[in-house]
């Protein structure tokens, strides 16, 4: 490690500091982190090559930032950053656009970040280790690259478990699914336990709803980060003319744009819609500032959601820091960051897993 920060880690109110420490493989901004912060851990470092992901993740889990490559990573780089005597945990979600239905099967280089987490788990033997990824991930390439991952953790020891979460079952306002891995060299690892059924889950308004409204392109002088694309002329009209939890098709014939028109772009009808306000926002992407990218439309107001309510839907704290002081907001770049991230209640939800196995296990 070139860069050591002093770990001072201060105690969430009513979260008791837990034992173990967390090293983040492809860690971004730090949500999977911080959900582990948050529940008492202390993070022992972050690994991922987007400097511009230094900042929020230093400041957020007073950890320090490690730019590198996967690919060029070595165990002894990091490993020496767990504390001595206490369950080392070695976590990381593998960018999952290769392994999403958009890939479409095609070969990928990112495949490989995959072998290369398999490969640290190999060089330094952690007791609990926890891999987040898209819900396709098993059957993709008929499960071949899943099935190894799984296999070389096996070989290596560990006793595996795997569910798909559905995210509002553990109280993150987003209808995404996701694969949590959990696996342990001591023991049968629990996975994490829902806390919300259907009649509870968080809500669009119940996440967003209180914040100022805004206009297409506007931003909030009391919160740079609660800013929002502008929209042109024909989109405005667009999104004036639908509906909540709608589609284009709720449009005038005029608005409907020409590849929907077509044979080949009727089934693409959560684009360009509106959220709804009394049910889970759809999955964050890395372009939920676009109106014409999905479902990203305000409930209520004409436009795309902010970068802060998409922060909110991620579960990012109001407090977390993304950008220095004074740096401008670049919608593209901030949007990017905070798609790419694992929501932090649902890193919350997996830290308590593996908190319960701790403690079961006497570690």
């Amino acid at each position: 490690m070139t860069e050591v920060l002093e770990h001072r880690l201060q105690q969430v109110p009513g979260v008791r500091p837990r034992r173990g420490s967390v090293v983040d493989l492809f860690c971004g901004v730090g949500g999977l982190s911080h959900g582990f912060y948050r529940e008492g851990y202390r993070i022992a470092a972050g690994v991922d090559v987007d400097e511009a992901c230094r900042y929020p993740f230093e400041t957020n889990n007073e950890a320090p930032f490690v730019r590198r490559s996967v690919e060029e990573l070595t165990a002894a780089e990091f490993e020496e950053e767990f504390t001595l005597g206490e369950p080392t945990i070695l976590v990381g979600c593998a960018p999952c656009q290769p392994f999403s239905k958009y890939s479409q099967g095609r070969e990928d280089s990112r495949w490989q970040l995959l072998k290369d987490f398999a490969r640290l788990i190999r060089e330094c033997r952690p007791d609990i280790v926890s891999m987040e990824n898209v819900p396709r991930l098993p059957y993709f390439k008929a499960g071949t690259v899943f099935d190894d991952f799984v296999r070389s953790l096996r070989e290596c020891g560990y006793i595996v478990a795997w569910t798909v979460a559905f995210c509002p079952d553990y109280g993150v306002p987003q209808s995404r699914s996701r694969l949590v891995l959990i696996a342990s060299r001591h023991g049968q690892p629990a996975l994490p336990a829902k806390t919300h059924g259907e009649a509870d889950y968080a809500t669009v308004w119940e996440t967003i709803g209180a914040l100022p409204a805004l206009g297409a392109g506007d931003a909030d002088p009391k919160d740079a980060l609660h800013q929002c694309s502008r929209l042109s002329t024909l989109n405005l009209e667009r999104i004036r003319a639908s509906k909540p939890g709608g589609t284009w098709r709720d449009w005038p014939k005029e608005l409907v744009t020409m590849c929907h028109k077509r044979e080949t772009g009727q089934g693409y009808s959560s684009v360009y819609g509106r959220m709804a306000w009394n049910e889970p926002a759809p999955t964050m992407t890395t372009q939920f500032f676009g109106f014409g990218n999905g479902r990203f439309g305000h409930p209520e107001q004409d436009r795309a959601i902010s970068i802060r309510e998409g922060a909110m839907l991620q579960t990012f704290p109001r407090d977390y820091e993304f950008l220095p002081p004074g740096e401008a907001v670049q919608i593209k770049n901030l949007g990017r960051m905070i798609g790419n991230a694992v929501p932090v209640t649902l890193g919350r939800a997996i830290a308590r897993a593996i908190s319960n196995h701790i403690e079961a296990h006497g570690l």
